[in-house]
């Protein structure tokens, strides 16, 4: 009798406390376990797994400590406004416009501290930002100058990128590892995307962030 070919994956690797609710799903192309993180989420993991999520005009920071393999990913857009993001930051990191940025970078970077990551071996990677909305200010140019510009405040040097240009990104990220996969996509998916993120403009117009979050 001819064995299967179909191989059951492993169980997934223990999930951090306060991600139980993202979705986790076994890659065959990758031979790996991947969180995928929707608009205004992020992951973090001690694990060997990716992190994925698809981006139009939002942007990604994908940040690890070298050292420990511990790091993680977000997702995030600032509403829409007419301040430039730069000068809104540099003015008042408490604006309503950066306030949404500052959140998905110290949420994200807290954690991986909290979790054992030092600042010091904090290593950045960024992504996205494409101008893929139509009869709209570059949404994707100004989220671009907002992650620069924490980074360059918060000293931390950025490894790579791959942000601008029109095209939608699929991003996985593996933070033991460090490595990164960037898939641009074409414009079969854009109404699919920019369906997503007006829905997102719509909550962050409904749905203000409250409370203030510090940086370790």
């Amino acid at each position: 009798m001819a064995l299967s070919s179909t191989i059951k994956p492993p169980p997934p690797p223990l999930v951090l406390p306060g991600f139980e609710h993202v979705k986790r799903s076994w890659n065959e192309t990758y031979q790996s376990y991947a969180a995928r993180i929707l608009p205004g989420e992020y992951y973090v993991t001690k694990s060997d797994e990716g992190v994925y999520t698809t981006l139009g005009s939002c942007v990604s920071a994908c940040i690890r400590d070298t050292v420990m393999g511990i790091g993680g990913m977000n997702h995030f857009m600032l509403p829409i406004t007419d301040a430039a993001p730069a000068d809104a930051w540099k003015a008042a990191s408490q604006s309503s416009a950066t306030r949404y940025g500052n959140y998905a970078m110290e949420h994200l970077i807290n954690e991986i501290m909290r979790n054992g990551g030092q600042r010091k071996n904090l290593e950045v990677k960024i992504f996205g930002g494409g101008r893929i909305l139509q009869n709209m200010t570059d949404v994707g140019e100004r989220n671009i100058d907002f992650v620069r510009d924490y980074l360059k405040i918060e000293g931390l040097r950025v490894a790579s990128e791959d942000v601008g240009s029109i095209y939608p990104r699929m991003v996985v990220y593996f933070p033991a590892s460090g490595r990164v996969r960037v898939k641009r996509l074409r414009s079969l998916h854009n109404n699919t995307i920019v369906t997503q993120e007006i829905s997102y403009i719509d909550n962050l117009k409904a749905k203000p962030i409250s409370g203030d979050v510090e940086l370790f």
